[in-house]
């Protein structure tokens, strides 16, 4: 049995992406990133649906995470960023506490990203 190769996508056909940073504003600190992860996916379902979601290609970064300043950052679809900003709206509480997410800046290079947090 031969085992081959897949030849890597070509720059110009990857999809290009941006990334988000945010600031989650509470009254308690919270503690685990999956709360915060569960409530940006739940309030980007309510606003996007399942299809928008899918397109949109939102992946929050776990260890892009400070949880001492509550920001963190999230990689989306370049189509996507402002639909992404306005789901945020959406999102009302995190782990049972009252919270709002709001954005900070938009970066194409995480690096410059990170900046932000």
């Amino acid at each position: 049995m031969v085992k081959t190769k897949l030849k890597p996508v070509l720059p110009s056909l990857r999809e290009k992406k941006r990334y988000i940073a945010f600031e989650v504003i509470s009254n308690e600190k919270l503690k685990n990133f999956s709360a915060v992860s569960d409530a940006i996916m739940g309030c980007s379902f309510q606003f996007l649906g399942h299809l928008g979601v899918a397109k949109a290609g939102i992946m929050p970064l776990q260890n892009k995470w400070n949880q001492e300043m509550q920001r963190g950052i999230i990689k989306v679809s370049h189509k996507h960023v402002d639909a992404v900003k306005a789901a945020f709206m959406f999102a009302r509480k995190v782990d049972g506490k009252d919270a709002i997410i709001r954005s900070i800046g938009v970066s194409g290079i995480l690096n410059k990203a990170e900046k932000f947090i």
